[in-house]
């Protein structure tokens, strides 16, 4: 099992900003600490796999061959 490394670190925040963050972390029973750790990971990490990107890129470039329905019967039929 590998061993996270953390670092003591110190931000200035706007207080509103904090506030928030408070509250956001005590609606999921968090630590402050780990409720920011989490946001921070997943603006860092929020990146989709190849599968994902070349769905995206089939889907802009209009090349997608998958029918689209107008209503649900016609999907059923």
């Amino acid at each position: 099992m590998e061993t996270i490394v953390r670092k003591n670190t110190s931000f200035r925040l706007r207080v509103d900003l904090l506030d928030i963050l408070k509250l956001n972390a005590a609606k999921v029973n968090r630590t402050l600490n780990n409720y920011v750790e989490c946001v921070l990971l997943e603006a860092v990490y929020d990146q989709p796999n190849a599968t994902t990107k070349a769905a995206i890129a089939e889907a802009i470039s209009g090349q997608n061959p998958n029918k689209v329905y107008d209503n649900v019967d016609e999907l059923f039929e």
